[in-house]
This record gives C-alpha cells, sequence and structure tokens, in this order.
C-alpha cells in the first residue's frame, strides 16, 4: 500500500490519481450524510469476520487486509466510530460491532457505546476465562 501510494503520487500520476481519489472520497462522505440524515448512528461489522485465535499465522495475505474492509470508508469519510464487542460467532470468538456517527458527533457515539454495553453486559456476553469481563 505505501509502495502503491509513492508511486502515484509520483510525477505525472498526481493530478490523475488525486482528483480519482478526491472524488471517490466525496462520494463516500455523500453517501454517510444521506444516511445519517435519517438516523443517529449506524451500527456495522468492525470486521467480516470473528476474531482470530490467539497466535494466529494467516495463510493468505488477502486475509489480512480484507479486516479493514468495514472501517475503510469511515476513516476516509472522517467520522467518529468506535467498536464493541457484541457477542461470539459459532467458533467462539468473539465478533465486534463498529458504531459510528456522524462528523463532530464523538459524544453520541461513545453515549451510545456506553449504553449498549452497559444493556449488553446483563444478558449476552459469557466469562471467556481471559481475565476481562464485560
Amino acid at each position: 500500500r505505501i509502495l502503491l501510494g509513492t508511486y502515484v503520487l509520483s510525477s505525472g500520476y498526481y493530478d490523475a490519481y488525486y482528483k480519482k481519489a478526491q472524488d471517490l472520497r466525496g462520494a463516500i462522505v455523500q453517501a454517510f450524510d444521506g444516511a445519517f440524515s435519517k438516523c443517529d448512528v449506524i451500527l456495522a461489522p468492525t470486521v467480516p469476520m470473528t476474531a482470530f485465535p490467539e497466535n494466529y499465522a494467516a495463510k493468505d495475505p488477502v486475509e489480512t487486509y480484507q479486516t479493514d474492509i468495514c472501517t475503510v470508508p469511515v476513516n476516509i469519510a472522517g467520522l467518529p466510530a468506535v467498536s464493541v464487542p457484541c457477542g461470539f460467532g459459532s467458533d467462539g470468538m468473539p465478533v465486534g460491532m463498529q458504531i459510528l456517527g456522524p462528523k463532530f458527533s464523538e459524544s453520541t457515539v461513545l453515549n451510545f457505546a456506553n449504553m449498549y454495553e452497559s444493556a449488553a453486559r446483563e444478558t449476552s456476553f459469557k466469562d471467556t476465562g481471559m481475565g476481562v469481563s464485560l
């Protein structure tokens, strides 16, 4: 990714790729703005899979790159977000949920996360034996 970024920003490519990147960023921002005109927060998966087991070594580098597919658009749009645990997959590994808010709504996002974790603590989490209980 870093090498590709360096290549794209080199002379001769900067104008063409920078403009395309800014156009794409604008489209992403508009899509989120449209969604937030209808709601206060958006709930989405943090990653498209359960957590990797401890000492996991990816066999396929694409698998590692896919872990940020759900968070990259949020970062590109400059939105506040927080990830909270929301249960366990069929493999017993934790699942994360991100809570997104419109620009400058950090307090809303954090308050929602606090309310969610307070409510979920009583009903949906098991003791993992990892020294942390929710």
